[in-house]
Order: C-alpha cells, then structure tokens, then sequence
C-alpha cells in the first residue's frame, strides 16, 4: 500500500505555482517539488500536483499496488469520485489516465492541516521560483 498526498500552492489566482508530493512506501518517504512558473489558478494547480504525483507513481512503483491518495481539493476528489468535472476537463483527463493505470486507487479528501508535508512542499517550490 502506497499513500501520496499533494498539493498546489499559487501566488494570485492565476499565478506561478508550486507542486508538492509526498509519498509514504514502507515507512519511508519520497518528497517531491516542482516550481510551475506558468500562470494557472489554484485549481489547475492541485490537478497539475495530482498529475505530477500520479506520474512518479507510474514510473516507480508496482501498477498492483493499492495507491491511497489524499488531497485537501474538494474540488479534485469530487471530479475523481464522479469521474467528471464540469472545468478543467484537459487536466483531470491526464490524471485519470495515469489514475487508471493502477489497479487501486482510494481518494479521500482530507482538511488543510492533515496535508502538511505535500503543503510545505509545493510553498518551498513556489519559493524557488525567479522573480514571482
């Protein structure tokens, strides 16, 4: 089993994002962060930190592992839930494929202050980013 958290963190709404990811694998964590200059809203950004989640997984770990994914979006774990988003259809499209390349997937929405790891993440790649 296999718990990735993420979030997205943007300077204005749209503005330069940070993409944060934590993993949890046997006890061990692997900490991802990835600055997004581009200017996105909030919402794209919590889809581009699934997506970049979710493509890390593809790559590394067994397709059979149950993958439990937590997000504070209510956003991005209703359009999961109800495989359906009225907006951003381009982005839950590519997370979906990469979604059901697993043979488990558990979406649960979790509140801000239990997603610390994959927040402080994406603030520090938010940071790293030149003149924002």
């Amino acid at each position: 089993m296999i718990k990735i958290y993420t979030d997205g963190a943007t300077i204005g709404n749209p503005g330069p994002t940070g993409l944060g990811v934590l993993i949890v694998e046997n006890h061990q964590q692997i900490q991802l962060k990835q600055a997004y200059p581009d200017m996105v809203t909030n919402h794209e950004a919590e889809f581009l930190a699934a997506i970049h989640g979710f493509q890390y997984l593809t790559m590394h770990v067994s397709h059979s592992d149950t993958i439990l994914f937590y997000t504070d979006s209510r956003l991005l774990s209703d359009a999961i839930g109800k495989n359906h988003t009225k907006n951003y259809e381009t982005l839950f499209n590519e997370l979906s494929i990469l979604i059901d390349q697993f043979n488990i997937v558990v979406t649960q929405w979790i509140p801000d202050k239990e997603n610390h790891g994959a927040h402080t993440l994406s603030l520090q790649a938010l940071h790293s980013i030149p003149d924002k």
